[in-house]
Order: C-alpha cells, then structure tokens, then sequence
C-alpha cells in the first residue's frame, strides 16, 4: 500500500459512497474509465479486489470495508492539513467550500460572484444538495458552510439566519383558483399537488406549512427537480408548494401566479451552518460575515419577488445555536 496515491483514496471513496462508477465519475468531473482505473490501481497496490458486482450493483468486499475505514481518515488527516495551512493564506488565498439546498442555486451563484469579486484570488467550490445529502455533507466534513431552511437541531452546529426564505402556493395563471382570495384549506385539498420529494427541505418545509392537514394532501406527483415541477403546474397539471425564490422569474413573466391560500405564504428563513467544533478557514468566516451583513439585500435583488400580503410566523422556528 506505499505506492497508493491521496487521488486514488479519493476515488475510491467516492465509488464506495455512490456504490456506481458512472456517479462517482460524474461527482469527481472525470470519465467513468479513469474512476475505472483508480480503483484498479488502488487494488493492484492492495493486492486484494475491493468491490464485488453482484447483477447490476457493487459491492464493498471485506477488504474494500476495512480499507475505506482507514483510507477515509487518511483523506480527513490531509484536509485538516489543508486547513491548517489555509489558515496562514487569509482570505485571498483561500479556497471556500459551500454547500446550498437545490433552492437556494437560485441565487446563490450571484452571492458568490459578489463575494469573489470583493475578495480576489479566492477559490470556489459550490455544491447542490437535497437536505439530507447536505447534512451528510457536513457530518462527513465535506463542506466547511451549508445554506439550508431547517438546520438540525438534534446535531451540534452553529445555525444563523441571515435571511427570510417565503413558501407560497402556485398554480398555472389559468388556473380557477387564481382569481379568488382567501382560500380555505378544504378547498385547497380537492387541487392535485405536485411536490418536491421526501427528505428535501421543501418537503419538510410544507409539512410545517400545512400541519396536521399534510396527510389530506392528493399528491398527484413527488419530483426531485424543481424546474419540473414548475412546467407540470404551468402545463395545468396540478398546483404546488414552493420557495418563493424559485418562481421569481415565471412570476414576472406571468406563467404562474401565487394563489391568495388563508395561512400562506410561510415564512422561514435562509439559515448559515457549520460545525460547531470545525475551525473555520479565514476565507469561509469572511463569507459567513458576507451572508450576515449583505445576504438578505443580495437575494432581494437577485430574485425579487412580489408583496406577499399579510404573513404569518411559521409553526417552528429553528432558533440560532451557538
């Protein structure tokens, strides 16, 4: 094993994570023959095979378990390495890792530029997750910030709001619904909604918004993405709860319309988290204090959307932990 390379770990444990070659090709911006060859090399060096195929999916072997527990730690002595040295660059040469729920790509790149123009010779790496991923992401020490809705109570961060994040109801302009106000609950229910899947923060999001009326829902459809959904409800075929973020641009260009629902739209709002143990690098600090200072102004611009009407404070509020 002296000859095995940080690179080939690395591949390794991106295969081992995605269980697929071609996922963890297209994760680590490589052809799926070079993943192919790193893991082949790293088994060369071991002299034992790593993974097994059994039909169409990998497997880890028992030598592929043991040497991922330790080729994980190698990776995380190298990254605190990293950030140890980080740390003597300051701001400018550093190199700000990020991950956002799939909402906030929205805006947030906008943020970024913004931020890397104030702070030249910074390096970025954005990452796009659904909550869980995003929360692994930090469990694994795979970001140094998350940018979610609901940060994890349960788990030891440091959770900050730095901006309001509003939940409406949409539906295709057409759509009956659009033309009358106060809508009650029980009319809402007899609409078909096309929703975001389990385990996002939309989802979560919702079943706050509706509470105990969530299981009453007709869920015609549950999409990952975002972009999808918004063409199923412009093409009439259901209606949907979303970030207000999201349909900024359909709103201004009048393919959707946020319907006036009593209770709507919830507010929640765009939470900064780390680890409260991680030792933040100069440049992810500065950006921390970016997101606090001239986040909210940012996002405003970046995706204005229209008066809300009256809001109310949403069912729970993740308060901030320190």
């Amino acid at each position: 094993m002296k000859h095995a390379t940080l690179r080939q770990l690395k591949v390794f444990d991106a295969v081992a994570r995605l269980s697929s070659y071609s996922r963890a090709a297209e994760e680590l911006h490589l052809t799926q023959p070079a993943v192919s060859t790193q893991v082949r090399k790293l088994e060369d060096h071991a002299g034992l095979p790593l993974f097994e195929q059994l039909g169409k999916k990998i497997y880890l072997t028992a030598a592929g378990t043991e040497l991922l527990h330790h080729g994980r730690a190698i990776i995380a002595q190298f990254e605190q390495a990293q950030a140890a040295m980080t740390q003597f660059k300051g701001v400018a040469g550093g190199k700000l890792n990020v991950a956002v729920i799939s909402a906030g790509d929205y805006f947030f790149p906008r943020l970024l530029v913004e931020f890397a123009r104030r702070h030249k010779g910074v390096t970025l790496n954005l990452t796009v997750r659904n909550r869980d991923e995003l929360l692994a992401d930090l469990a694994e020490n795979r970001t140094d910030l998350a940018v979610m809705v609901r940060p994890p109570l349960e788990a030891d961060t440091v959770n900050e709001a730095f901006a309001p994040h509003p939940y409406v109801i949409v539906a295709a302009r057409k759509h009956p619904l659009v033309s009358e106000s106060r809508i009650g609950m029980a009319r809402l229910l007899r609409e078909p909604f096309i929703v975001r899947e389990t385990g996002s923060d939309t989802w979560q999001s919702m079943a706050d918004g509706f509470g105990p009326h969530m299981a009453k829902l007709k869920i015609a459809m549950q999409i990952k993405s975002t972009e999808t959904i918004k063409q199923a409800v412009i093409a009439g075929m259901g209606i949907s709860f979303l970030s207000a973020h999201t349909v900024s641009r359909e709103l201004r260009a009048r393919s959707l319309a946020i319907l006036d629902v009593q209770g709507f739209p919830l507010m929640l709002n765009w939470y900064v988290v780390h680890r409260r143990n991680k030792r933040l690098p100069p440049v992810a600090q500065a950006f921390k204090q970016f997101l606090m200072s001239d986040g909210r102004q940012l996002i405003d611009q970046a995706v204005p959307v229209p008066a809300l009407g009256k809001r109310r404070p949403a069912r729970r509020k993740p308060g901030v932990s320190r």
